[in-house]
């Protein structure tokens, strides 16, 4: 009897030595969802690890979407190159705030050590408070709105900031004289929207562009716009500026063409994406106008390249979401190495030294040449102009 209890206990510890030897040889990456008990993971020797939110499901996923398939890219084509090693991961936050927290802290149990932020703008207010308290460095591809980064010094943007949209707007209109009696409908509950429409009103002033109207919406009553756009056209507005996203402007195209008004449209980067809303007839965004960074059409090799392997990988055009998306995990690389820092330093040391480093960079992508950044977190380009034409994006320029 003895002799058999024995021989019990002795076959118990080899099994408990080899599961403790399979447990030894396991990752990260074979565990997504963050480390056991939700205790964050030890810095890897190998591979810094990236990670943002952005809305992968509801109303505004083609963008969260877009930006994550870009950033795989871009990551996937680094590692190929055998120095700096990524590993990538997006939570989605719906495009709501108190989910997009709870989808960071998701990242930082799972050890992130840089963020990429969040993809729009009011999931990346509240989501920059805390890579900011936490001493995380954060690069956001798209989202725009100021507040993003504002006193925040360890947080920056890929695209350009909505002040600047909207002032740029504005003279792009001036300039092209695209308009001379301007109708702007906007979401007064969107610090996004909010934002491009003040800077943009304050630079029509003072160009002299005549703005004959301006109405608002907000998420709940953004369905009807019939009372918005009766007064466009019942004040002769021949031009609609439109910061918004786009599935309200698609519900604008269709209840203008319903009523018999036809003016031009002028939207911003937000408007990027509504040829491939599913049930949208292309056609109504036929001649809409918008500044964006990014041309699908360009013929430089860069991207060139980007859009095939896109195409072949997600069976689409990309969107410029995709295109602020690559170019992020490429600037991180850029300036990770400029820096020094190596995997397996903390996120808060990696912060320190990429503050210092993000405002001494030049940076060439696919979303602007000689692309900089100010110690505030802003970055100076140039949109471009695009519009619509037979369900593609030309270039205006």
């Amino acid at each position: 009897m003895k002799k058999t209890l024995s021989i019990m206990l002795s076959m118990l510890l080899l099994l408990g030595v080899l599961a403790g030897c399979n447990n030894a040889g396991s990752s990260s990456a074979s565990a997504p969802g963050g480390s056991e008990g939700g205790q964050p993971a030890a810095p890897s020797a190998t591979a810094f690890k990236i990670g943002g939110t952005g809305p992968l499901t509801g109303g505004a996923a083609i963008y969260g979407i877009a930006a994550q398939n870009g950033a795989q890219i871009a990551v996937e084509e680094i590692n190929a190159m055998g120095g700096i090693q990524f590993e990538l991961k997006y939570e989605d936050d719906e495009h709501d705030a108190e989910k997009a927290v709870n989808a960071y802290n998701k990242l930082k149990d799972w050890g992130v050590q840089i963020s990429l932020g969040s993809v729009t703008s009011t999931p990346a207010v509240a989501t920059s408070a805390e890579t900011f308290a936490d001493r995380i460095f954060a690069l956001t591809p798209s989202a725009s709105a100021a507040a993003v980064v504002e006193g925040k010094d360890n947080v920056y943007q890929m695209c350009f900031t909505d002040p600047n949209q909207g002032s740029a707007s504005t003279q792009y209109i001036f300039d092209k004289k695209l308009g001379n009696k301007i109708a702007v409908i906007y979401k007064n509950d969107d610090v996004y929207s909010k934002g491009i429409y003040d800077t943009f009103t304050a630079k029509a002033k003072e160009l002299g562009l005549e703005i004959v109207s301006a109405t608002t919406f907000t998420e709940d009553s953004q369905t009807d716009f019939s009372v918005q756009l009766t007064e466009a056209k019942n004040n002769g507005a021949d031009l609609v500026f439109l910061p918004i996203y786009y599935t309200p402007a698609s519900l604008i195209f269709q209840q203008a063409k319903a009523m018999d008004y036809f003016p031009k449209y002028f939207g911003v980067d937000g408007m990027d994406g509504i040829l491939a809303l599913e049930g949208f007839d292309t056609s109504l965004a036929e001649d809409v106008m918008l500044l964006t960074p990014f041309n699908a059409d360009a013929t430089d090799d860069l991207t060139v390249n980007f859009v095939k392997k896109y195409q072949e990988a997600y069976g689409e055009i990309p969107n410029q979401f995709a295109a602020d998306g690559y170019d992020c995990v490429y600037a991180i690389k850029q300036a990770l190495e400029a820096a020094g820092c190596t995997p397996d330093m903390s996120a808060a040391d990696i912060c320190e030294k990429l503050v210092a480093t993000f405002p001494t960079i030049t940076f060439n992508g696919l979303t602007g040449d000689d692309v900089t950044w100010a110690p505030t977190g802003e970055v100076s380009k140039s949109p471009k102009g695009m519009i619509i034409q037979n369900g593609a994006y030309v270039g205006m320029d």
